[in-house]
């Protein structure tokens, strides 16, 4: 059995294709992480957040906490 690879992808927000990140959300389960990754640097770094902290990030976005 071939280990799960990222499925990595860019939020419709960032269309403009300018400085933007990617996310591979298939890992948030088997893993409990969230790979997260420059879009312009693809064979770069990775930061792998654990998905609670990602969760948490994504509410205060929706909720206006960095606005």
């Amino acid at each position: 059995m071939m280990p799960e690879s990222p499925c990595w992808f860019t939020s419709s927000y960032s269309n403009n294709g300018g400085d933007c990140v990617e996310v591979a959300a298939n890992l948030a389960v088997s893993r409990g992480i969230v790979p997260v990754r420059d879009s312009k640097i693809v064979d770069g770094p990775v930061v792998e957040v654990p998905v609670t902290a990602f969760a948490a990030f994504v509410a205060g976005v929706q909720g206006g906490a960095f606005d």
